[in-house]
């Protein structure tokens, strides 16, 4: 298997405990992120090539996926970390919002694995989209956040059984919460702001944790990675009794 990674989301604080462990074990990476993101980070020495890109603008996906790819044509992992929060009730919310949550979760996710699709096959090697307790399970006042984690389950677990037939395999990671932005959720308006800077998160993890225990589900051949007590807990209690998780937490998150 290649040992070039992709990181979307690579400047956040998850997307650098990712490059920091596999950097750590030998990998290449390759961080895909805002250029104002990437331009703030530190130097992280060999091993690191930053790329700019806003992968709500296909167009710019494509022509990135295309840059990658001319350099590396077989990639052993591509890891689908780039996302933003939305916190507001539905009514409060605006379509507007919700197409762009949608767009930056669900539709970046998909425009990057379809770029990247062939390398990811010549290199034998894995999809690991970062999703979210509530791409399984309700979450109060995160309509349009769920909706995009549900479609990313939906996506790649769907995908991962087209793949096998190329030596690809597929995995999903569900933290329930990684502290990657405490206290700078910086939401507009239309309450879309950066992960892991909720201030109704529990079950707080961080980046670096989380991402152990991401990467070690990955390398043990799960297919399905809850990351944390919650998250555990909850994918099976959404299966033996949705009405006792949806009060659970109701109980611990509605005001």
């Amino acid at each position: 298997m290649s040992r070039v990674a992709v990181i979307t989301g690579g400047a956040g604080g998850l997307g650098q405990a990712f490059a920091r462990r596999l950097l750590g074990e030998g990998w290449q990476v390759v961080l895909v992120d805002l250029p104002a993101a990437l331009e703030a980070l530190p130097k992280m020495g060999a091993g690191v090539e930053r790329i700019a890109c806003d992968l709500t603008d296909e167009a710019a996906v494509a022509r990135v996926c295309a840059e990658i790819t001319a350099r590396h044509p077989a990639l052993g992992l591509v890891i689908h970390n780039a996302g933003v929060t939305q916190i507001g009730l539905f009514d409060e919310t605006t379509l507007a919002s919700q197409r762009r949550v949608m767009e930056i979760n669900h539709f970046g996710s998909v425009a990057m694995a379809a770029g990247l699709l062939a390398a990811v096959r010549a290199g034998r090697g894995a999809h690991l989209a970062i999703s979210s307790v509530a791409g399984f399970a309700p979450l109060y006042k995160r309509t349009a956040y769920a909706a995009s984690k549900h479609a990313l389950n939906g996506f790649f677990s769907s995908l991962a059984s087209e793949e096998a037939e190329h030596g690809v395999t597929v995995a999903i990671a569900a933290p329930s919460f990684v502290a990657t932005n405490p206290g700078r959720l910086d939401a507009g308006a239309d309450g879309i702001g950066r992960p892991g800077a909720a201030t109704d998160g529990f079950d707080e993890m961080s980046p670096d944790r989380a991402a152990e225990i991401i990467l070690d589900g990955w390398r043990r051949g799960r297919r399905f990675i809850p990351v944390g007590r919650v998250a555990t807990l909850g994918w099976f209690l959404t299966r033996l009794s949705p009405r006792l998780y949806s009060w659970l937490m109701m109980r611990k998150i509605r005001p």
